[in-house]
């Protein structure tokens, strides 16, 4: 049985795209809670876990930075698929809790982003508490005495006998789910491409005037479309950036290789993390 990792406790909306993913797979995993994405990656990594089921990037509120830092300082972790999944939040309180008189409100810092809008709305004295995930938010507003509430999942209310009042909802707000498994560091080099994606994660000379257009330009000449450019520090001096490039595989293996290859030469260095298909849930 696969053994799959993802961020907890149950009632997250990780663990809601990777219940989803599993049925719709048919496939038998057994889900393994972790407390932190970067312990999600750090068990794949490892060889812990078979794989891991991260988010990579929200539509509203952007990426998921230590997903992305993660992936581009190891050297055997590649992906094996995306998730493109619909979020719906919900408010979450106790059964008999007068709503308005909620003084705290918890959940992970991306839920409370993307409904930043309808707190202010309705709950614009209330203390906004960020914790380490949306369902560690409805176990503390289940535990607690006082009135609080949490945003999180229809599952995790279920789970600490709370009650949900869906919140609603951005027609726009979507995650992006990775699902990363170990690839050893010496296995052939990537030279195929029968996914929808392929994710490439490179540095190079930003010193030097018109490096990130020269880069771009070999995808270009070659008709290689690009759907997302990202960029990270670096860490290693003030001004020094990584790049995540994730291009659609339409081009052809003739033209993603040259592609790939021209932009490996003009690169500090570049790894390809593999390609990858693409499932809307």
């Amino acid at each position: 049985m696969k053994k799959i990792g993802l961020l907890g406790p149950k009632g997250t909306h990780s663990e809601e795209a990777a219940l989803w993913l599993k049925k719709f797979l048919r496939e038998d995993w057994r889900l393994e809670i972790c407390a932190d994405i970067f312990d999600v990656l750090t068990a794949v990594r490892e060889q812990t876990f078979d794989a891991g089921l991260v988010p990579v990037e929200n539509s509203l509120e952007g990426s998921i930075n230590v997903t992305l830092d993660t992936l581009a300082r190891s050297d055997t972790l590649t992906v094996a698929r995306e998730l493109v999944w619909p979020v719906k939040n919900f408010l979450l309180t106790k059964p008999t809790a007068n709503v308005q008189a909620v003084k705290k409100i918890f959940s992970h810092a991306q839920p409370l982003a993307q409904c930043r809008n309808f707190l202010r709305q309705n709950f614009p004295e209330a203390e906004i508490v960020s914790t380490a995930s949306s369902a560690r938010a409805a176990e503390i507003v289940a535990e607690a005495k006082e009135i609080f509430a949490a945003i999180g999942t229809e599952r995790a209310a279920k789970l600490n006998g709370l009650a949900a009042t869906k919140i609603p909802a951005d027609a726009n707000n979507f995650t992006r789910f990775f699902e990363i498994r170990h690839r050893p560091r010496d296995a052939a080099p990537i030279e195929t491409f029968d996914g929808d994606k392929i994710l490439l994660i490179c540095q190079i000379d930003g010193s030097r005037a018109g490096s990130l257009c020269d880069v771009l330009a070999e995808f270009a000449r070659r008709n290689v479309n690009l759907t997302r450019i990202e960029s990270r520090p670096a860490r290693t001096i003030l001004g020094a950036y990584i790049f995540f490039f994730e291009l659609d595989t339409d081009a052809g293996d003739d033209k993603l290789r040259d592609a790939i290859r021209a932009v490996y030469d003009k690169s500090i260095w570049l790894k390809n993390l593999g390609t990858f298909p693409v499932i809307n849930a």
